[in-house]
């Protein structure tokens, strides 16, 4: 500083555009001298309570003999500098404070390379958040579970526009699954976005035995056996076969459902359930033994 501050003080103001930048020229030990208030062209802005300079953004929100302060409403970022205060003792006095904008990212958008994806699929999703200051930092999660993305920073003049690239392997728990893109920003408070992952997948298949419910398979009594499949999208195509073998003449297969109602010892062997959906073929087995 010009000559010597040591009996001023002042602070550095981050603020948000758009918001008021509050600036405190302050005497320690005052002995009447004038105080002013200098912008970083260095024109006056305020000298003692009285304001030469013809930008009424700038209100005197305090004047004593040991303070002047000043707000600045609507900040934008070409305030950004240095304010230089002045003491006029001889020699002058001065020391500076830096006023520093933040701006919030503009907006925060996902772009999924797929709407619906395949399991075992990799798909590439991208969050940008639009022209901030500083640069935001990006963060990715699934679910509560944070992941790690590769964030790319573009600068235009003043502004920082950041894109995070997510490459996700998917699999069938990942069907309906938030994924969020969430901003780390000094301007902003919980800013995020999220997509809602829709996965494909081929069905789950599993047979059950209605009767007997427990206990054997005994030769002479009946045997009904349920097939169940889920998958994405929902399988249509559901059938029962014999593997190895041919289909028993008396058995009953309706649906889902498969019944002999007499068992004898021929019947051994191991029955299949197979559904498909359009992302492929599933199938699931009952071992059949008649005792």
């Amino acid at each position: 500083p010009a000559g010597d501050g040591q009996n001023l003080v002042t602070e550095d103001v981050t603020v948000v555009e758009g918001e008021v930048a509050t600036i405190s020229c302050r005497v320690k030990n005052s002995d009447d001298s004038v105080i002013q208030l200098l912008n970083p062209n260095r024109q006056t802005i305020y000298f003692r309570d009285f304001r030469p300079l013809k930008d009424s953004r700038f209100q005197l929100v305090n004047f004593s003999n040991s303070e002047l302060r000043v707000s600045l409403t609507n900040v934008s970022i070409s305030d950004e500098g240095r304010y230089f205060c002045q003491l006029y003792t001889d020699p002058p006095q001065e020391i500076y404070t830096t006023i520093t904008v933040l701006v919030p990212p503009r907006n925060l958008v996902i772009d999924i390379e797929k709407e619906t994806a395949v399991e075992g699929e990799e798909i590439e999703l991208n969050c940008t958040a639009m022209a901030s200051r500083p640069a935001t930092t990006i963060r990715w999660f699934k679910g509560n579970k944070e992941l790690t993305g590769k964030s790319e920073v573009e600068r235009w003049s003043d502004m920082y526009t950041v894109t995070s690239q997510l490459l996700l392997k998917v699999g069938r728990e990942d069907d309906g699954v938030p994924v969020i893109c969430l901003v780390d920003h000094p301007a902003v408070k919980d800013l995020q976005t999220q997509r809602y992952l829709e996965v494909m997948y081929k069905p789950q298949v599993r047979v059950s035995q209605n009767y007997p419910l427990q206990g054997l398979t005994r030769e002479g009594e009946p045997l009904e056996l349920t097939c169940t499949a889920f998958g994405k999208p929902q399988p249509t195509d559901m059938r029962w076969l014999r593997v190895d073998d041919e289909m028993p003449q008396h058995v009953v297969v309706s649906g889902s459902n498969l019944l002999i109602s007499n068992l004898n010892k021929t019947d051994n062997g191991t029955y299949r359930c197979e559904a498909s959906n359009a992302v492929g073929k599933s199938h699931a087995d009952y071992m059949l033994f008649v005792y």
